[in-house]
């Protein structure tokens, strides 16, 4: 492979792993959302909060899978590109 399209090759990896971590936002718009509505539930109803606490939490670890994806994406495009070896 010559110099320049290894170059070429490294700046778009580095280019779709930023493109990848906006997916970074995601998460973090669903999880504010979730305990939002969560702390709504827990306004009107006191007496559910175990059980509201609990929902919550187990679709924020769920939610927060697709941000943690894409930061191993994003890493192994950087620093393990098997394109550029």
């Amino acid at each position: 492979m010559s110099e320049f399209n290894k170059f070429f090759v490294e700046g778009l990896a580095c280019l779709g792993a930023g493109i990848g971590m906006i997916a970074g936002m995601g998460p973090g718009i669903g999880q504010g959302y979730a305990a939002g509505q969560g702390c709504a539930a827990v306004g009107r109803n006191p007496g559910a909060r175990g059980s509201v606490m609990t929902t919550m939490l187990l679709g924020q670890a769920v939610a927060e899978t697709t941000g943690l994806y894409s930061l191993v994406v994003a890493i192994i495009l950087i620093f393990a590109n098997p394109y550029t070896k």
